[in-house]
């Protein structure tokens, strides 16, 4: 339940010399999605082998790594996940052998049917090594295949069977399979070499790291192909639903990222405009707490007229405190991420604009941290609503006792975070930071509405 991941994967068909290098690019700019494990496997057409490591890609993959990869073909994957911490086992991407040869599987997302999935093939003899549902889609892939014509169909035949989120590939020796859950909650795009292959990814982020032209979003529910005849749609169900995740485009995604048709830097902006006319305030400077804070601040900015000053320096080498396994390493690494900007602070009133507040206890260091600078009030804007719920399609949202906004109201909350006042994006504008009024869009976290039971 707490999996937060990053895919690719390349069909080169002999146009690129080593497609790992083209891989590692891609994860490096993929790294925020996932910094406790990352893997390569490559195809040479026949064998499909991987290189997989606990810590962050260039931690794990080392020139003389790279250098050692052929192969056409690629799958990668940036893995964080609290329910497998430090298991190299359940690094992906999974690869398997099986009767009809290999295959491997690299997937974003968290399945709700997984233990009784799990159960049932354990009960027929399948033996697994980790608890990650890629190892548990690349078990049922296998199965299936037995007795389809094709990887396609057998990844048709996974998908009426798994539950929850998925934005995945499935790579066999000499194809790249794309699937993308009914309601799309988590993303997955396609995109074209200069040499004309095509590639994958979670983000076009990542495309752009490979100079790779977008070509388009795989569609909620659709299973789309690569192979020597170039890309196409394989299967796509009628009346899906599209629910994607609200806080990619509020924390997770990179800004210069475009998911389903918007920007995620303008989806922040226009979160900092609502939350200037929302909960307006006098003040003297607005700040954001990076990374995904500053657009944010920028937008509150504009709209409000009050100045936009750089309050912090961050340190680029410290991971995210929302993705740290224990709230003991969160805490730690709060200190040594943001140093904060005197100049900047000293003597005023700011509007401090973050993206979220889960415990609450990393938002009240930072205010400390204004205040013994010299801010005279710090007045916090978040530009999402109050969390409530945890989460069941891959994003690490705590349980519910966890979640402050569940034992504080937003008056006792301001108090114990140290804040002079606190203001949370009104829940019902959520659609307008994608230019939406039709609900095409996941906030089971702010309301409790699930699209997947």
């Amino acid at each position: 339940m707490y999996e937060e991941c990053g895919v690719f994967a390349l069909y080169g068909n002999g146009l690129i010399e080593n497609p790992a290098e083209y891989a590692y690019l891609a994860l490096y700019a993929l790294q925020h999605r996932g910094q406790q494990s990352c893997g390569i496997a490559v195809s040479n057409g026949g064998v499909i082998e991987a290189v997989k490591g606990m810590g962050l890609v260039s931690e794990v993959f080392t020139e003389d790594v790279l250098a050692s990869f052929g192969g056409q073909n690629v799958a990668a994957h940036v893995l964080y996940s609290d329910k497998s911490a430090n298991d190299v086992q359940a690094a992906q991407p999974i690869v398997m052998r099986y009767g009809k040869g290999r295959l491997c599987v690299a997937h974003n997302g968290s399945l709700v049917n997984s233990h009784e999935l799990r159960n049932l093939l354990a009960q027929n003899g399948a033996m697994f090594r980790s608890n990650s549902d890629a190892e548990l889609i690349a078990q049922i892939v296998a199965k299936e295949r037995m007795f389809s014509p094709s990887i396609e169909e057998a990844v048709k035949l996974t998908c009426e069977n798994i539950k929850g989120s998925y934005a995945m590939v499935v790579m066999s020796p000499n194809k790249i399979i794309g699937a993308r859950d009914p309601h799309g909650i988590r993303p997955l795009v396609v995109g074209k070499m200069p040499e004309g292959c095509y590639v994958m990814a979670s983000e076009t982020c990542a495309l752009n790291a490979i100079g790779a032209e977008f070509v388009r979003d795989v569609e909620p529910g659709e299973i789309v192909i690569i192979d020597e005849d170039g890309f196409r749609s394989f299967y796509k169900p009628e009346g899906c639903k599209k629910k994607i995740c609200i806080f990619e485009y509020i924390y997770f995604a990179r800004p210069d990222s475009i998911m389903d048709g918007v920007s995620i830097h303008e989806s922040r902006v226009r979160a900092g405009r609502l939350l200037a006319r929302q909960h307006p305030v006098e003040a003297d400077m607005v700040i954001g707490v990076p990374d995904s804070g500053l657009d944010a601040a920028t937008g509150y900015a504009r709209e409000s007229g009050i100045p936009f000053g750089m309050g912090f320096v961050r340190n680029n080498y410290v991971g995210r405190t929302f993705i740290k396994p224990t709230q003991e390493q969160r805490a730690s690494s709060v200190g040594i991420k943001l140093n904060v900007l005197a100049e900047t602070v000293k003597g005023k009133r700011i509007v401090m604009v973050d993206d979220s507040i889960v415990r609450g206890t990393t938002c009240a260091d930072i205010i400390r941290l204004l205040k013994n600078a010299g801010a005279t009030e710090v007045h916090v804007r978040i530009c999402s609503p109050t969390l409530h719920y945890p989460c069941y399609y891959g994003t690490d949202i705590p349980t519910r006792e966890e979640l402050t906004s569940n034992r504080h109201s937003v008056e006792e909350l301001c108090k114990i975070i140290g804040a002079d006042s606190l203001g949370f994006l009104d829940v019902n504008s959520l659609g307008e930071l994608i230019g939406s009024c039709d609900k095409c869009y996941c906030d089971a976290c702010f309301t409790g509405d699930y699209p997947v039971e």
